[in-house]
């Protein structure tokens, strides 16, 4: 491999006018033989800058993440490609510099997915062997790479396989991590004027406590329970270990004696919330050591996570009621509130400092339900444990200090704005009960407070105020209806509601912003049967609404600062959901606003959840404009998207593959105009298929191509290429189901008489499949397509057509198909729509199969059996909603591959719509059959079925 060249193609990448090119030759690189290992030399190499080894690095783990395994873990590299990367990964890692060796970490973490322990069973013995007793670089080296092993573990659920996996990791690794534990406090002790190897021994503490974690986070490690005092111990030691030479001189930034103590913190709140029968006994003398440090720890910035891990472990101590009993008296209770939970309550300087200079941070931080280690949010935390035991004792001594701050600030509201801001956050704590959830807010207060009285006597007019109010008291009232939104009744909304769309006009980012965020959950809010806030309610304000969240998002015109605000687009997209068809007169307003953001983000995508946002919002006007404007629409917003596909924007092709397909939905009688035209050769390349979140959208944006212009592309003979995708979608499990999806299109919208010529390698294709790699699945999308095809007799298809492409491929090949999978997996079927269809096409076999009223006499007796028996259990379909639920972007798959566009979901479809009552259909249809066939299906009842089944299809056929 040529090692400078892939260097200086590695290093144009970094550069935004080079990128796009340089990550294209990077990938006709890595088709050829030994790509990763040559990216390994890139970074095992000192004649390369470190910014280049870095990338190269990240290009191995890219490339790793891609390519090591396919779906049913089968190798897709050379096997002397894989040994030599298993045999260099673990050496190198351990040899270069932190910032690389996270990244080498991340891609060990992909092989072990697929390949530890059982494939890569050597590892942790190699591990074990680089240990040392006093070579600190080495042994973070080692810890790193089993951290990235072990992590994996956390959020697994319990299986014999992960215990199996765990007690072959503890067999080889647990003694040899507890004597390295043992060394490097003894290194410690030895070095403690040695400032650079104490540093590097504190790093390797701050690994131990995570893979204490991560061996800890199924099961309590026998070798650990056997020596649970030793550890405690040297637990203990540490949480309360000093020393000036670790002292950190940045303010806001944390050190390594911080970062071990959090980690022990960590490791402690674990012991305490799963293995308490053990470790309870030592929980008294951490609860003591907690609460020194966390009366005697500064406000600064770098001990936040400290005091934030600090008090998620004494969260989980007053969990317990044992050990929770310490608090339960008023004098503890206040030296607590007091000593413990306001300090990390009250607004520092720092938090000021971000309130203005950097506001989008403050805001994410701030919200209820981020994962932000937060004093704010530790304390709050801490405070509601101690309430779920202690409830009323906690709301007097609670409301105690409330009262105080709300008097210090009456004395002086200009100058005590804080004191003020105090009492709401801690009212607020002890307010909400339970969780605090995403769609509704809190759903439980606490019965000895009343919420609305309380914003009724010192919050409300802070709302109403427009001038003499501080700013974070504006958040602070925002925030209080956004948090008790489900607190407040349709009419209490009514006159409130307003008052947080007139925020939106602030000039302050955070006061704007959080606005916004409460007009969006507001308008998503129901009663559990009906919005609180309704179209007509929101109409007349929508335009300027609209305009006004529009003029602030495009306020800085440069790519970063548009996505920088992504609550004020999912605030977009919300009142456009809401306000459905009445989007109307403003959809050329809408439609240039969203176009110029697409425009101007497409040349630096660079916030995932503002850009997920927008689409939704694009797809919310399509839904509720399109189907009146078909034309304007597609018109207008040809442009932009044909310019995502032509700039290769991959963050943006999945969304703008199904917003072109909802396009082509919302018009689904006319005929394919030049813009589908044009693509349709792209949408045909097989490159555009390679990247796995591009298939669903892709999918359906073929699906409906073809449902509008079958004719042209048969006459452009589009056809094989066509069915060349549906081949090679067949050869992936994870795409088979889109696979079944596009081969029903194909065969619903091209005549038989044009596939006639392909419908044997099809089928070929399909029984090898089910021959050599059946799956439950595969037999189930398999089946659902045979009822789709035999149902559709009228269109040249049915049972009938189907036996005969069989019996070209094999003779007799169709009886045992449908014997052993057909009719059997037919039961199986859960989906309402997949029944319904089986019952039709069971039916019609009954009525319409020559082969089965002729040559398949048994089989018609089985078919009706089968039919019966899904008639048993009729299908019945749920009446359709209007209901868009929304994504989890916090989720940690969001992002990953393909998102769903809920604003343009495509609905299940039900191809007989007619058919409402199965039952009643299937007993008209045999009876109609019967006129029609001089009463052959009542001979057939009388001698192929037996006296039970006869009876119960007469039922059906009332005869």
């Amino acid at each position: 491999m040529d090692l400078p060249t892939i260097a200086q193609l590695l290093e144009a990448s970094l550069d935004p006018k080079q990128n796009k090119q340089a990550e294209l030759a990077l990938l006709q690189e890595e088709k050829k033989p030994n790509f990763s290992v040559a990216l390994l030399q890139i970074v095992a190499s000192n004649t390369f800058s470190s910014t280049v080894r870095l990338a190269s690095a990240l290009c191995f783990k890219n490339f790793i993440k891609r390519n090591w395994v396919d779906e049913e873990g089968t190798y897709k590299l050379p096997q002397n490609e894989i040994v030599t990367i298993k045999q260099e990964l673990i050496g190198l890692m351990i040899a270069v510099p932190p910032t690389i060796r996270s990244q080498l970490g991340d891609a060990v973490g992909i092989i072990a997915d697929s390949d530890f322990w059982e494939r890569w069973d050597t590892l942790v013995d190699d591990l074990v062997s680089r240990l040392t007793p006093d070579n600190t670089t080495v042994n973070n080296g080692v810890l790193q790479v089993a951290h990235s092993i072990f992590k994996r573990w956390r959020p697994l659920y319990r299986s014999d396989e992960l215990f199996t996996e765990i007690n072959h990791v503890l067999s080889k690794f647990g003694t040899p991590f507890l004597t390295l534990f043992v060394n490097t406090d003894n290194l410690i002790e030895q070095n403690k004027s040695n400032k650079p190897l104490l540093q590097q021994c504190f790093s390797t503490l701050n690994l131990v406590m995570k893979l204490f974690y991560d061996l800890s986070c199924q099961d309590l490690p026998p070798i650990f329970e056997d020596n649970l005092d030793d550890i405690t111990k040297l637990l203990h030691k540490y949480l309360t270990y000093d020393d000036t030479a670790l002292h950190s001189d940045d303010d806001d930034e944390a050190g390594s004696l911080e970062f071990v103590k959090s980690g022990i913190f960590e490791v402690l709140s674990l012991f305490v919330q799963k293995y308490e029968d053990a470790f309870g006994k030592y929980v008294e003398m951490f609860v003591g050591s907690s609460w020194n440090l966390l009366t005697t720890i500064g406000t600064e910035t770098k001990y936040d996570i400290l005091v934030s891990k600090a008090l998620q472990f004494l969260t989980s101590v007053t969990r317990i009621q044992q050990h929770s009993q310490v608090f339960n008296n008023e004098a503890t209770m206040t030296t607590v509130v007091e000593k413990v939970v306001l300090p990390n309550l009250m607004l520092r300087d720092s938090d000021m400092d971000m309130f203005e200079d950097e506001p989008i941070e403050f805001i994410r931080r701030d919200l209820e339900g981020s994962d932000s280690d937060t004093r704010r949010r530790a304390g709050t935390d801490f405070l509601r444990g101690l309430s779920s035991q202690y409830e009323q004792l906690v709301t007097e001594v609670v409301f105690k200090f409330i009262t105080h701050f709300q008097t210090e600030y009456s004395a002086n509201p200009g100058q005590n704005w804080k004191a003020k801001d105090t009492a709401v956050y801690l009212y607020n704590s002890i307010a909400a009960k339970g969780t605090v959830t995403a769609s509704q807010g809190v759903k439980t207060t606490n019965p000895h407070v009343n919420v609305l009285e309380f914003f009724q006597n010192n919050i409300a007019n802070d709302l109403v105020s427009d001038t003499g109010v501080e700013p974070i008291l504006k958040v602070d009232a925002i925030k209080f209806l956004y948090t008790f939104r489900s607190q407040m009744s349709r009419e209490q909304w009514q006159q409130a509601f307003p008052l947080l769309v007139k925020h939106l006009a602030s000039s302050n980012y955070v006061v704007y912003t959080y606005a916004a965020i409460a007009v969006e959950r507001i308008l998503a809010l129901t009663d559990g049967h009906q919005a609180i806030i309704n179209q007509a309610d929101v109409l007349p304000l929508s335009k300027d609404l609209l305009e006004h969240l529009f003029g602030i998002i495009e306020k800085d015109p440069k790519p970063e600062k548009i996505q920088e605000n992504e609550f004020l687009m999912r605030c977009v997209m919300r009142v456009l959901i809401v306000i459905k068809d009445a989007v109307l007169p403003l959809t050329d307003t809408v439609l240039s606003h969203l176009i110029n953001i697409t425009q101007i983000i497409c040349t630096n995508p660079s916030n995932p959840r503002f850009y997920y946002y927008h689409f939704e919002a694009l797809g919310a006007l399509i839904r509720f404009a399109a189907p009146s404007q078909p034309d304007k629409l597609e018109t207008e917003l040809y442009p932009p998207f044909a310019m995502v596909l032509r700039d290769d924007v991959s963050e943006f092709m999945p969304y703008v593959f199904q917003l072109f397909a909802a396009l082509l939905e919302a018009n689904p009688s006319a005929s394919l105009s030049d813009y589908y035209k044009s693509i349709i050769s792209g949408v045909l390349t097989a490159d555009v298929w390679l990247a796995r979140g591009n298939v669903p959208a892709l999918v359906r944006l073929l699906s409906s191509i073809i449902h509008r212009g079958a004719p042209d592309m048969a006459a452009n003979n589009q056809i094989e290429p066509v069915l060349g995708i549906w081949k090679q979608l067949m050869t992936r499990k994870v795409h088979e189901a889109y696979a079944f999806e596009l081969l029903e299109c194909i065969v619903a919208n091209f005549p038989p008489a044009v596939l006639e010529k392909y419908y044997v390698p099809i089928f070929q294709v399909l029984l090898t499949k089910l021959n050599e790699n059946k799956t439950e699945q595969l037999a189930s999308r398999f089946v659902r397509f045979y009822h789709f095809f035999s149902s559709n007799d009228e269109k040249g298809l049915g049972a009938d057509f189907f036996i005969k492409i069989c019996d070209q491929i094999q003779s007799g090949v169709y009886v045992p198909l449908y014997l052993t999978i057909i009719l059997p997996d037919t039961q199986k079927l859960a989906r309402p729509l997949d029944r319904k269809i089986a019952v039709i096409s069971l039916t019609k076999t009954l009525g319409a199969s020559t082969a089965f009223a002729e040559t398949y006499k048994k089989g018609w007796g089985y078919t009706c059996e089968a039919l019966l028996k899904l008639l048993q259990n009729a299908p019945t379909l749920a009446a359709s909603d209007d209901v868009i639920i929304d994504q989890d972007v916090d989720d940690l798959n969001f992002g990953v591959g393909f998102t769903q566009l809920t604003t343009i979901r495509k609905p299940a479809k039900d191809s007989w719509p007619e058919i409402t009552d199965v039952k009643k259909w299937v007993g008209d249809y045999l009876i109609e059959t019967d006129q029609k066939t001089g009463g052959r299906i009542r001979s057939f009842v009388q001698e192929r079925l037996n006296a039970e089944a006869a009876a119960a299809l007469a039922v059906y056929m009332q005869v």
